[in-house]
C-alpha cells in the first residue's frame, strides 16, 4: 500500500464511516480495512495518516486505535495451533485455529520504529495514548534487543521537551516498557536489559524528578495557583515514582544508593506536603495528589522490604509522616488507594526489626484508636456492595480475597503490631471492642455499625491454627462473647432486620464452630436455619455456609460430632428452605446453597419422603441450567448433590432407584442430545452411578448410551475421556456378556489401544484393560491378548515413563491373579520367545517397589508372591538369580512403608497435547467407583509371603536360604527374618 492523496482520502473515509451509527456502512468499511490491513506497509500508511493534521481529529483517532490494534495482530503474530490439524483419531477435542494473519515485513516495521516516538509528542492526548500503547507493543517484542535506538530517542526527547504534555507522554511510554522488570522472573538476560535501562535513563530520570520538584516546590503551595499548571508536575512525579518502582523491584541498583538521599528527600514531602490548589479545587485534584502519593508508599515499602539495610536510616522520618497522613485520609471514603498502601508500609515495619518505633503506649493508642477503627467500621460503600453485588462482598468477606480493602488491610496491621506488642495490643482493642458494645447497648437501632466493628474485629484477629480449620483469639472468651453478642442476633426473630449484622454473627459462628460445644449449636441450628429465609443474599449465603461448614466438624478421631439424627427433627424445614431459596433475586444459582444441600445430603437420612421432592428440585434447576451454564462452581455442587441423594437414597432403600432413572434420564438426554458439552462428563458420571446400582435386567435405555460409548466420535473431546471409561468400566463389570455381542469386545479395546498410545490418557487405558481382565474369562479375552501385549510392549519401546511401567506390572498382577502365572507368562511368550523373562528383569522387579496405593500394593505384592512359588519360569533351576531379585524387590515392597521407597521425579506433561481449548473434567466425588480388591481372600500379604515361602522351601530344604543371604540386601533379609518370626514360620 502506497502512501499518496487517493490513499489518504479513502482510509479517511473508511475510518470515519467505521464511526457510524448505521450498522450497513459500519460494517463495509470494517471490511475493507481488514482486507487493507493484508497488504504490505498498511500500518506506516495508517501511523502517516494519524500525523496528518489536516485530517479530523475524530478520524486520527480511530487510525490510532486501528494502528494500535494492527500492531498487537501482526507485529509477532502467535504461531498457528498445533492441534489445528489433528487427526480425528485424536483424543483431544479438534478446535478449528483461526488462520495466522502475516506479519508486518522487517522493512516496514524499521520505519515504524523511526517514525512513532516524534509522531508521538506532537499529538494530541487521546491520540498519544494510542501511540503510546502501540509504542509499547513494539517494546515487548523488540526492545531493547531489536530496537537499540528507542531509549537514548526517549531519552533526548525527554530533555528536549518543552512542556509537559509531552514529558507525561515519555514518561508514560517509559513507565509501560519498564513494567516487565517488575513481573518476569530474574533472569541472566532480564538482568542484562536493566541494566542496559538503568545505564541510560536512572541519571536522565532523576533529573527531571528534581526539577520537575523545584518546579512544584515554587508554586505548590499556594491555593492561587492555577490547577492546570500544577496537575501535569504531580502527574510526572507519580510516573517517575512508577519507573522508580520498575527500576527498582528486582534489586537495588548502584545509582540509586548513591542518589537515594535526593529520592528519599522529595518522597518525604510528597508525603507531608500540602497542596491545596488541588486538593481543594474539587474535581480529581485531591485523587491526583492521592496517587502521588500512593506511588510514594509503594516506592517506601519495596525498599523496607527489599533494601531495609539501606533505607533504615530514613525510617524514623517515613513513619511519623505516613502516621500523620492515614489519620487525615483513614476519614475519607475516597481516599482508599492511599489509606491501604501507607497501611501496607507500616505493617511491614511493624513485622521488621525496626518495631520499636511503635513501642510507647501512645503510639499504639494513636494506631488502634485514629487508624485501625476508622477503616474496619462499615462504610457506605460497604453497605451499597452489600445490596447491590452479594457475589463481590462474599468474595471479599469470607473468600479470602480482601487483602487490598481497608478492612481486612487494617486487621492485617494491627496483628503485625501484636507480633512484638501482643498484650498492649489485646488490652488496647478488647478496650475498643468493650466501648463499642455499650455504645450499641445504648441505642442498638442507631448505633448497630459498632457492634458489627466489634465482631468484624474478633474475627478478623483470630489466629487461625496449623493443619486445621479451627480458630483462636486472646481479645475475648469465645463461648462468652458468643453467648451475650452473637446468640441474640442468631434468636432475633427479624431474619430481614439489620442484615449487615445478622450476616457477621453467622460468620462468627461459622468461624468459631469448633470451640462452641455441639450441645449449644444444636440448639441454635433451628435459628440458623430460619435465615435461610432472608430475602438478603448475603445473609441466606452465610446461613447455608454456617450449616455446611458445620457438618464437617470432625471430634478428635475423625469421628463427626454432628450425625443424622442430630438435624432429623429440622431436616424438612431446612430442604424447604434451602430450595426456596433459589427463588430468590440473584440467588437462582447460590453455590452456597447448593453446597449446603450437598452436605446434608451427605449426612441425614434419606428416605422416600425426602429423596423425591429433593429430585425433583434438583431436576428442575438442571433443566434450567442447561439452557445456559454459566456458573461452573455451581453448577459442580449441583451434580454433586444429585450424585450424592442417589448414593445415600439407595444405600437405604435400592427400590428408589426407579424413581431417580425416571426423574434424571430426560435430563440427561437433554444434555447429550442438545450438545450441552459443559456437562457432559458430570451426565457419563451419572450414568455410570447409574448403571452401577442397577439391577437384572438392566433398563433398555443404558443400552442405548452403551452404544453412544463405543461410537469413536464420543472420545474425541479429551474432557469426557475420564468419564466414559468410567462409564465404560461400569458396563462391564454390570453387563460383561454384552461384550460377546456384535464385535462390541473388538470396539472396547480399539478405545484401549487409543488410551494407551498417549501418555496423557495412558493410565485410562489401563482402567479400561484392567476392568476388561477383571470381569470376563480368559476363554472369551484370549483371542485378543497376543494383540494386547503387542500393544503395551510397542508403546513401552517407543515412550518409556514410570507411569506407564507401574501400570504394566499392575496390569500383568491382575492379569496373573485371575488367569494364573502361566498363563501371564505363555501369552507374553507367544509374542515373542523367551520376552516374559526380559519383561522381569527389565520391568517388573525394577518398578515393583514404586507401587503406590492400598488396593495395587496388595494386588502386585500377591502376584509377585505366586510368581516366586508357583511360575515355572523362575523354579527353574537356572533362574535361582533370578528368583533371588524378585524376592529382594517383593520384600522391599512389602516391608518398607510406601513413603520410603516411592522416590518418583514428576515427569514432563505433553505439552503438545493441552493446548487447544477443551472443557475440563471434573470429578463427581459423590459418584466415585470404589476400588475393589481382586484378592481379597488374602488377608495379610505380609503372612502370605513368608507361608508361601515356608512351604517352598520345605519341597527343597536347604536350596533357598543361600540364594536368599546371595541375593537379598542385609535390611531385607533382616526385615524377612523379622517377618519369619513373627508368623513362626522357618525357611529351611
Amino acid at each position: 500500500m502506497e502512501w499518496n492523496p487517493e490513499t489518504l482520502q479513502t482510509l479517511s473515509q473508511c475510518f470515519l464511516q467505521t464511526l457510524s451509527p448505521s450498522p450497513e456502512p459500519r460494517r463495509r468499511a470494517e471490511a475493507f480495512l481488514a482486507d487493507a490491513a493484508d497488504k504490505p506497509n498498511y500500518g506506516l500508511v495508517v501511523l502517516r495518516l494519524v500525523a496528518e493534521p489536516s485530517v479530523d481529529d475524530q478520524i486520527r483517532h480511530a487510525a490510532a486505535v486501528n494502528f494500535k490494534n494492527h500492531l498487537r495482530a501482526r507485529w509477532a503474530p502467535a504461531p498457528p495451533n498445533p492441534r489445528s490439524s489433528s487427526s480425528s483419531s485424536s483424543s483431544s477435542s479438534v478446535v478449528a485455529a483461526a488462520p495466522t494473519l502475516p506479519a508486518i515485513i522487517d522493512s516496514e516495521k524499521e520505519q515504524i520504529k523511526g517514525l512513532i516516538v516524534g509522531l508521538m509528542l506532537f499529538c494530541g492526548s487521546k491520540i498519544q495514548s494510542q501511540l503510546s500503547e502501540a509504542l509499547v507493543v513494539i517494546g515487548k517484542h523488540d526492545f531493547p534487543k531489536a530496537w537499540p535506538a528507542l531509549l537514548p530517542e526517549l531519552v533526548s526527547s525527554l530533555s528536549n521537551a518543552k512542556d509537559y504534555a509531552s514529558i507525561n507522554g515519555i514518561l508514560g511510554t517509559a513507565n509501560s516498557i519498564f513494567k516487565k522488570f517488575r513481573f518476569q522472573f530474574k533472569t541472566n538476560d532480564l538482568l542484562l536489559d536493566l541494566k542496559y535501562c538503568l545505564d541510560g535513563f536512572a541519571a536522565p530520570l532523576l533529573e527531571v524528578f528534581l526539577r520537575t520538584a523545584a518546579q512544584i516546590d515554587s508554586i505548590g503551595g499556594s491555593i492561587s495557583t492555577p490547577v492546570g499548571n500544577l496537575k501535569p508536575l504531580i502527574e510526572a512525579q507519580r510516573l517517575c515514582c512508577r519507573i522508580f518502582y520498575s527500576l527498582n523491584f528486582q534489586e537495588l541498583p548502584e545509582y540509586f544508593e548513591d542518589h537515594m538521599k535526593e529520592w528519599m528527600t522529595e518522597f518525604l514531602k510528597y508525603l507531608g506536603g500540602v497542596y491545596p490548589a488541588l486538593e481543594q479545587s474539587g474535581g480529581d485534584g485531591l485523587t491526583v495528589v492521592d496517587e502521588l502519593r500512593s506511588a510514594v508508599c509503594e516506592n517506601i515499602s519495596l525498599y523496607m522490604e527489599k533494601n531495609e539495610e539501606e533505607f533504615q536510616g530514613y525510617l524514623k522520618d517515613f513513619v511519623p509522616v505516613v502516621c500523620t497522613l492515614l489519620v487525615g485520609a483513614s476519614a475519607s471514603s475516597s481516599r482508599e488507594r492511599l489509606v491501604i498502601t501507607a497501611i501496607k508500609f507500616l505493617t511491614t515495619v511493624s513485622t521488621s526489626v525496626h518495631h520499636t518505633l511503635f513501642a510507647s503506649n501512645e503510639v499504639l493508642q494513636q494506631f488502634c484508636q485514629n487508624i485501625v477503627i476508622p477503616n474496619v467500621r462499615l462504610r457506605d460503600e460497604d453497605e451499597e456492595l452489600f445490596e447491590m453485588n452479594y457475589v463481590e462482598f462474599i468474595r471479599r468477606d469470607i473468600e479470602g480475597s480482601d487483602l487490598d480493602t481497608r478492612r481486612r488491610i487494617a486487621c492485617e496491621l494491627l496483628k503485625g503490631i501484636a507480633t512484638h506488642y501482643r498484650d498492649q495490643v489485646t488490652n488496647m482493642v478488647g478496650l475498643q471492642i468493650n466501648n463499642m458494645l455499650a455504645s450499641f447497648a445504648m441505642n442498638p437501632a442507631a448505633n448497630w455499625k459498632d457492634k458489627d466493628c466489634a465482631i468484624y474485629l474478633v474475627v478478623s484477629l483470630a489466629t487461625k491454627k496449623a493443619g486445621g480449620s479451627s480458630v483462636s483469639t486472646d481479645l475475648v472468651d469465645v463461648e462468652s462473647f458468643f453467648g451475650s453478642v452473637i446468640v441474640p442476633e442468631l434468636k432475633s426473630q427479624g431474619v430481614n432486620s439489620f442484615p449487615m449484622l445478622k450476616a457477621g454473627s453467622l460468620k462468627f459462628f461459622t468461624m468459631f464452630r469448633t470451640q462452641i460445644s455441639k450441645q449449644v449449636a444444636i440448639q441454635l441450628l433451628p435459628d440458623v436455619v430460619r435465615f435461610i429465609a432472608a430475602e438478603s443474599n448475603v445473609v441466606h449465603s452465610y446461613a447455608a455456609s454456617c450449616i455446611e461448614k458445620l457438618l464437617l466438624v470432625k471430634e478428635e478421631g475423625g469421628r463427626p460430632r454432628y450425625t443424622s439424627s442430630d438435624i432429623a427433627p429440622f431436616l424438612e424445614m431446612l430442604m424447604n428452605n434451602l430450595f426456596n431459596a433459589f427463588k430468590f433475586p440473584e440467588s437462582e444459582e447460590n453455590p452456597y446453597v447448593m453446597k449446603c444441600i450437598m452436605r446434608v445430603l451427605g449426612v441425614a437420612e434419606i428416605s422416600a419422603a425426602v429423596a423425591t421432592p429433593c429430585v425433583n428440585g434438583l431436576t428442575f434447576i438442571l433443566n434450567e441450567v442447561c439452557k445456559n451454564p454459566k456458573n461452573p462452581i455451581f453448577n459442580h455442587y449441583l451434580f454433586e448433590a444429585v450424585a450424592c441423594l442417589v448414593r445415600r437414597a439407595c444405600e437405604r432403600d435400592i427400590s428408589l432407584l426407579r424413581i431417580f432413572e425416571e426423574s434424571l434420564f430426560p435430563v440427561i438426554q437433554i444434555i447429550l442430545t442438545n450438545d450441552v458439552t459443559e456437562f457432559w462428563p458430570y451426565a457419563f458420571q451419572l450414568l455410570a452411578q447409574l448403571v452401577e446400582l442397577s439391577r437384572p435386567p438392566i433398563n433398555p435405555a443404558y443400552m442405548q448410551v452403551f452404544q453412544l460409548l463405543l461410537v469413536p466420535d464420543s472420545w474425541k473431546r479429551s474432557a469426557n475421556t475420564p468419564a466414559l471409561v468410567r462409564l465404560l468400566q461400569a458396563y462391564l463389570k454390570k453387563v460383561p456378556h454384552e461384550l460377546n455381542r456384535e464385535g462390541r469386545l473388538s470396539q472396547v479395546l480399539g478405545i484401549f489401544n487409543t488410551l494407551v498410545s498417549s501418555p496423557s490418557t495412558e493410565d485410562l487405558g489401563f482402567y479400561v484393560l484392567n476392568t476388561v481382565v477383571e470381569n470376563l474369562g480368559h476363554d472369551v479375552i484370549s483371542p485378543y491378548v497376543g494383540h494386547i501385549w503387542s500393544a503395551l510392549f510397542t508403546r513401552l519401546q517407543t515412550h518409556r515413563t514410570v507411569k506407564f511401567a507401574k501400570s504394566l506390572v499392575i496390569y500383568m498382577s491382575l492379569f496373573l491373579v485371575k488367569h494364573g502365572s502361566a498363563a501371564l507368562a505363555d501369552s507374553i511368550n507367544a509374542v515373542q520367545p523367551n520376552l516374559f523373562v526380559t519383561i522381569l528383569e527389565q520391568f517388573w522387579i525394577p518398578n515393583l517397589k514404586l507401587i503406590a496405593g492400598a488396593v495395587e500394593f496388595k494386588l502386585t505384592s500377591v502376584a509377585s508372591i505366586r510368581l516366586l512359588c508357583e511360575s515355572p519360569v523362575l523354579l527353574d533351576p537356572s533362574a535361582s538369580v533370578l528368583w533371588g531379585k524378585m524376592l529382594d524387590s517383593t520384600v522391599t515392597l512389602v516391608s518398607r512403608p510406601e513413603e520410603d521407597r516411592v522416590e518418583e521425579e514428576p515427569e514432563m506433561p505433553d505439552i503438545g497435547e493441552n493446548v487447544s481449548y477443551t472443557a475440563t473434567f471434573v470429578h463427581l466425588h459423590n459418584a466415585g467407583r470404589k476400588d475393589e480388591d481382586p484378592v481379597k481372600e488374602i488377608k495379610n500379604v505380609k503372612e502370605f509371603l513368608v507361608r508361601s515361602l515356608a512351604k517352598l522351601a520345605s519341597l527343597s530344604p536347604g536350596k533357598y536360604p543361600s540364594i536368599i543371604n546371595q541375593s537379598l540386601e542385609q535390611a531385607n533379609q533382616e526385615a524377612l527374618l523379622q517377618l519369619c518370626g513373627m508368623y513362626s514360620c522357618a525357611i529351611v
